[in-house]
């Protein structure tokens, strides 16, 4: 199968499918409306003309960043894709972000591995990750997070 990638934002509707086939946290509609058009800079691959992965970097512009929504369907995957989406977006970054800017992600599982290939390191013990839901855990009334 032959991917084509592209230096542009997923559409809402392909957006929220990839996040939730992937296995991130899904995204209303509202919350990808809002959000998708602050995105600085984005890589979406297709396969005959269908997105089957993205990945986004979102931030001030010159402060800060962050790599965000990392995706792929999941019989994409193990084909490089991501691999290539995340050096497509890395490369952006080196290209355009300020030398002080802070490059942030947050590493889930073993993508920890490929991020590591591109220059990031754990933050620990100097710092640690954290974060909330505004409104509770999606897809829990509770809003606590499943053990």
């Amino acid at each position: 199968m032959t991917y084509t990638f592209h230096a542009e934002t997923p559409s809402v509707d392909d957006y929220r499918r990839l996040r939730a086939i992937s296995g991130l946290s899904i995204k209303s509609e509202e919350a990808a409306l809002r959000g998708l058009p602050n995105t600085c800079h984005a890589v979406v691959a297709r396969a005959d003309g269908r997105t089957v992965a993205m990945g986004r970097v979102i931030g001030d512009g010159g402060c800060h960043f962050q790599i965000v929504d990392m995706a792929v369907e999941p019989e994409h995957q193990g084909r490089g894709i991501g691999k290539r989406i995340f050096a497509d977006l890395v490369a952006w970054l080196r290209e355009t972000a300020p030398d002080t800017a802070y490059v942030s992600l947050i590493a889930d599982g073993d993508a920890r591995h490929l991020y590591s290939k591109q220059g990031f390191e754990p933050v620990m013990p100097a710092s640690i990750g954290m974060a909330m839901w505004v409104h509770g855990f999606p897809g829990r009334a509770d809003g606590l997070r499943e053990a």
